[in-house]
Order: C-alpha cells, then sequence, then structure tokens
C-alpha cells in the first residue's frame, strides 16, 4: 500500500500503533508530489524542511501529518502570492491564524498550491502561474479557486488540505475532483492571515479525503479569533463525537432540480438517486420548490443570487485590493491579471457616488431575502441539499473569454454562501466513462455543522463513490 493514498484518520491511527513510521508516510508523499507535480501543477511552493518539522510534532494531536494550503494564507518561511505576479516572491511577516493553529497542533504546510489569481475564478485558470489540471482526468479543470488544494487531496500529494470559500471556492472544487470540501458558518474561522476577497464572505475551510478528516481539521482550525472581529466566541464542538447519529427521523429538503437548467441532466438524476439514500436510511425527504418570490415552502431561485453576488464580491474586492499599490510591498498595479483589473474596475464603479445605492444597497436588500428564505426553510427541514454545481467538470480552457465563468458555475452554492451558512460537498456519483464526478451539497443552518457532519457521514457510509 501506499501511505500518501491514506485518509488522515488512518494515518494517525497507523503512526499511533507504530505500524508505519512518519519517515515512511513523507516517502511516499514526496515521490508523489516529484512524479506528478510537473504536469499537475499543484503546489507553487513546496517546503524541503517538512519531515523534520514533522518529527518534532509527532506526539501532538495532528502526529506531523503533511498538509497542503491554499496560497493565499499567510505562512512564515513560505511565499504567499495569492497566484498572483504582484506577490510573487512575498515572505509574509506573520502566520494566519487558521495554519498557526494547525502547526500548532501538529500538522506540517507541506505545501501552496495553485489558485486562481486573488481568489478571482471557480477554474484555476487564472492563476498567473499557470492553471491546475484535474487529477481525475487531466484534459479537465479542477475548479476553482481553491482547485490546487481539491486536486492535492484527489492526487494523493496529501494527507489533507485548507481552502478558503467566497461562494463555491471549495465546494465546487471539490465535488470536480470527487473529494470531500466543507464551507463553515460565516465567523466560525478566523479569516485573520488569509489574502482578502470578500470580506462579508470569506470562508477557510478543510478539504479531505472523507467526512470525518474534515470533522478533525474544523475542530482544529475553529473559534474565537482577537485578530478577526467577526469570529463567534461558541466553543468549537468536537465534530468526530456526533458523526454517526444517522439520519433517522430527520426532514431533508431537496433543492433546485427543478431548475430549467438541471432537469434531466445527470445532476437531476445523482440528486435524486441520493434522496433515495436518505429514504433508505430512515429520514424524510422532499421536494423544495423552486419560487421566483419569498413563499412558504419554497426555495427562492438561485438565477437571482449571481447577479447579487456580482455586485457584492466585486465592491468588496475593489476595496481589498485597492491596499496592492507596489508601495508598501508587492510589485505595482500594472503586475495585476485581466480579471483582476475587471474586478477591481467593475467594483470600483458599483460603490461610486450616485451608484452605491443603486447597485450595492439594493443587492444587500436581495440578500436579505434569501436569509430570510433559509431562515424560514431551516424551520421546517433540518438539512438542505443540492448539487454545488450545474455539472460535472468542464475542459481546460472552458473559462477563456467568459468573465462570469464562475458565477454561472457556483449559481446553486451562492444563495446559501450570500447567507452565510455552512455546507459540505462529498461525491455521490463517477462517471465511469471520463472519471469524473459529481458531489452533493449538503447545508445546514448557521452553526449547526455538527448535524450537517452527520448527514454527510452516513451518506459517505452507504454509497459506493467515498474516494
Amino acid at each position: 500500500m501506499k501511505l500518501n493514498t491514506l485518509t488522515l484518520t488512518n494515518a494517525l491511527a497507523l503512526l499511533k500503533k507504530k505500524e508505519i513510521s512518519l519517515e515512511e508516510l513523507y516517502r511516499d508523499i514526496e515521490k508523489a508530489i516529484e512524479e506528478k507535480n510537473n504536469e499537475l501543477n499543484i503546489y507553487l511552493t513546496v517546503d524541503k524542511e517538512a519531515m523534520k518539522k514533522a518529527r518534532q510534532a509527532q506526539e501532538l494531536p495532528l502526529g506531523g501529518l503533511p498538509i497542503a494550503v491554499k496560497d493565499n494564507f499567510l505562512t512564515i518561511g513560505l511565499p504567499t502570492t495569492a497566484s498572483s505576479n504582484v506577490l510573487d516572491g512575498f515572505m509574509p511577516p506573520y502566520e494566519s491564524t487558521v495554519t498557526k493553529r494547525l502547526k500548532e497542533s501538529g500538522g506540517v504546510v507541506i505545501g501552496k498550491t495553485n489558485m486562481d489569481a486573488w481568489a478571482h475564478g471557480s477554474s484555476t485558470e487564472t492563476s498567473d502561474f499557470g492553471p491546475t489540471k484535474n487529477p481525475r482526468n487531466l484534459k479537465h479543470l479542477p475548479g476553482g479557486s481553491s482547485g490546487g488544494s481539491a486536486a492535492a487531496v484527489a492526487a494523493d500529494m496529501c494527507i489533507a488540505a485548507i481552502g478558503s470559500e467566497t461562494a463555491g471556492s471549495i465546494r465546487q472544487p471539490a465535488a470536480w475532483c470527487g473529494v470531500v470540501g466543507l464551507k463553515p458558518t460565516y465567523g466560525r474561522v478566523s479569516r485573520a492571515g488569509v489574502v482578502a476577497m470578500g470580506s462579508s464572505l470569506d470562508c477557510p475551510g478543510p478539504i479531505g479525503k472523507t467526512v470525518e478528516d474534515c470533522a478533525v481539521l474544523l475542530h482544529v482550525i475553529a473559534g474565537k479569533d482577537e485578530y478577526d472581529g467577526t469570529t463567534s466566541s461558541q466553543t468549537a464542538p468536537r465534530y468526530q463525537k456526533n458523526l454517526k447519529d444517522g439520519v433517522k427521523g430527520m426532514r431533508i429538503g431537496l433543492c433546485y432540480t427543478d431548475h430549467p437548467k438541471l432537469v434531466g441532466t445527470p445532476v437531476d438524476v445523482a440528486m435524486r438517486e441520493a434522496g433515495k439514500v436518505f429514504e433508505r436510511l430512515g429520514a424524510k425527504v422532499e421536494l423544495v420548490k423552486l419560487s421566483k418570490s419569498v413563499k412558504p415552502n419554497t426555495i427562492l431561485t438561485p438565477d437571482y443570487a449571481i447577479g447579487l453576488y456580482t455586485i457584492v464580491q466585486r465592491g468588496e474586492v475593489s476595496s481589498n485590493l485597492a491596499r496592492y499599490d507596489g508601495i508598501r510591498y508587492g510589485e505595482d498595479r500594472s503586475h495585476f491579471g485581466e480579471e483582476a483589473k475587471r474586478r477591481i474596475a467593475l467594483g470600483t464603479f458599483i460603490l461610486s457616488k450616485g451608484y452605491a445605492d443603486k447597485y450595492y444597497v439594493h443587492a444587500q436588500k436581495v440578500r436579505s431575502l434569501y436569509i430570510q428564505n433559509f431562515k424560514e426553510l431551516f424551520e421546517t427541514y433540518d438539512v438542505l441539499v443540492s448539487s454545488p454545481s450545474p455539472g460535472f467538470a468542464l475542459p481546460i480552457g472552458a473559462s477563456a473569454g467568459d468573465p462570469m465563468f464562475g458565477e454561472l458555475q457556483d449559481m446553486l452554492v451562492e444563495p446559501s454562501s450570500l447567507a452565510g451558512l455552512p455546507g459540505i460537498s462529498i461525491p455521490c456519483f463517477r462517471d465511469p466513462e471520463t472519471n469524473l464526478y459529481l458531489g452533493l451539497n449538503i447545508m445546514a443552518n448557521h452553526w449547526q455543522e455538527e448535524k450537517m457532519f452527520a448527514v454527510a457521514y452516513t451518506f459517505e457510509q452507504n454509497i459506493r463513490w467515498d474516494p
């Protein structure tokens, strides 16, 4: 058995029993990186001192295991570029809260993974350092913006990974790469030391081979942080504890399968088959009908979220990227890629005098309708399930010339992201001809990740798509 194929929980168990050694594990991980990285373009930087750090951390909870980290998390000793030429070679002066907590728990940052530049995109094709390929099918995209982290897990080039999501940037690449990706409740995990994109939306989260792996990592990185005023003071539960609670007696709402773009598609079929699995396990599954207005027992169409998310996110992007002027650090603004320039220009226009009320303020009012809609639905349903993406991973080059590519690929998760809800994507179907996966997106109410984990774990244990 190649040890790089182990899950995080299995690796910890084997290390504890001394049936494997850290040296053997790292040898297999490093061999996989050496053999695959040139073709897949997953790692932008690899820590050559990782094994040495692992030995010093092996008595801690994460046992010195190698964790891949998206290149928008500040890391002392490793560059942070956000996959942009503006920050090429930038060495952070301090550590992000997420990676600090990882290291304090015994995780080792094995390397920094490729992403869409500044997290602008859903393909990892906007990276200034070249696109990443999907390990499941090299002719296809891994998704994004956390495409490098999802691909690292799928290619067994790490034990688990960390990504960040603004709307779909963890769940969509997890779905396309056939792994598990979790976006926590907004405020559950600190954004301190993460290169900001949309500050009212950004959420760091884990990507793993199993639901349990993600539960372990979320417990490590979650919690109040003095450096991020938006973090909750709630104590992060030990998420593994209730994984086996099951779904018996739960009410599960099946969402968006009646959307005109999904009816009759492989996604529609896969979602309905997932619903049958839950019913067989004792849950009551109901189709939540699509609506163009907020009505009882219906879900507001995601179509409005495309424009809404574009306005809110572009406005916040223009504000966050204003600091990158080449004076304090990094290169000057001429080094921005085309996608970043487009987003800065549109965001600045949206927030300008005379237009902010017309666009940004109006968008926030529509956002409140999505929040109200989900609040009412969670009074009836324990969880809501949907697809994280309208289809399978698209071919390399699909995002070229399409400025709305990301918004259209993420349309099914944008409403829940705008509402700050947690969601987890797990594999639910694999096409044997292409080896491409579809994901199942399970959403819970704010701060109810435990319930979401229980549903995801139960589904994972009762299907054949567990990677």
